[in-house]
């Protein structure tokens, strides 16, 4: 027990010891959390989309690629009937990639996924059959992406 005239509490040189690496562990996980898990200039785009993305069913319209600069990349159209879809993305190399659906030449959705593997999904409206478009873009370049629309069930 500890009594005022004893002075204030030195932890030993163990103690500290202990603090210290438990202090420096914790950082060095909170750095991990930050840093790109994937390559993306020698990434093997077909592979990683296969665990990032698995298939679904119902898909009418998907991508996958690396954004390797701050240009937009667009999707060829397609012919996607009109109804409710979902749109599930995902990216990897850190930062937020965006995604804009285009319906008959009119911008029906936008949507973002933080690049960090996970995926993100938003219920896209497309009013009328006919051509669609999927643009992805970046200004975190570069990272890898891959997304589909795929009919709710």
């Amino acid at each position: 027990m500890l009594s005022r005239s004893s002075g204030p509490f030195r932890p030993t040189a163990p103690v500290r010891f202990v603090s210290a690496a438990a202090a420096g562990a914790c950082l060095v996980l909170a750095a991990s959390g930050c840093s790109s898990a994937v390559s993306v200039e020698n990434a093997d785009v077909p592979a990683w989309k296969a665990t990032a993305l698995p298939t679904a069913s119902g898909i009418v319209l998907e991508d996958a690629g690396k954004i390797l600069n701050r240009e937009p990349l667009v999707k060829d159209a397609a012919d996607v009937p009109a109804g409710v879809y979902y749109l599930t993305m995902t990216c990897d190399g850190g930062g937020k990639a965006f995604f804009a659906v285009t319906a008959g030449g009119t911008r029906v959705a936008e949507a973002g996924a933080a690049c960090n593997g996970s995926r993100e999904r938003a219920k896209i409206t497309i009013p009328a059959t006919g051509p669609v478009q999927i643009s992805t873009s970046s200004v975190d370049a570069p990272l890898i992406y891959a997304y589909h629309l795929a009919a709710t069930s």
